[in-house]
């Protein structure tokens, strides 16, 4: 199976409500309730990815665009096309897409998706 993030019959979803506007979810293979699954994740340029953590580990290749990853504790990260990053579970970070384009992510999720603001 072959997915790009311009298939046409690719089903985007919103977001958690606390994530900026302009966000989407495709789930690419799983299922959201289950472990393993594989998802695109978009945000617009210039979008800011509030402080929020994860049960589940992630295993992350940026797409497109640029974005800089922070998770408590550790320097940010600049992320370019093509990087891999991988987030332990339930460690907050935040993220900022900068202003080369809007960002797409693929992750891989270990168990059920889920996303908790960190206030």
């Amino acid at each position: 199976m072959v997915k790009t993030a311009q298939d046409a019959d690719l089903k985007w979803g919103p977001c958690p409500p606390f994530m900026p506007n302009g966000c989407g979810i495709a789930i690419l293979h799983g299922d959201p309730s289950k472990n393993n699954l594989d998802v695109f994740f978009k945000v617009d340029a210039n979008s800011e990815i509030p402080n929020h953590w994860h049960n589940s580990a992630e295993r992350m290749i940026l797409i497109s665009g640029e974005l800089e990853v922070t998770y408590t504790g550790d320097n940010p990260q600049i992320l370019k096309a093509g990087s891999y990053a991988y987030g332990p579970a339930k460690k907050p970070h935040t993220a900022k897409c900068g202003d080369a384009g809007p960002c797409l992510l693929f992750i891989a999720f270990e168990e059920p998706l889920d996303a908790f603001p960190k206030d």
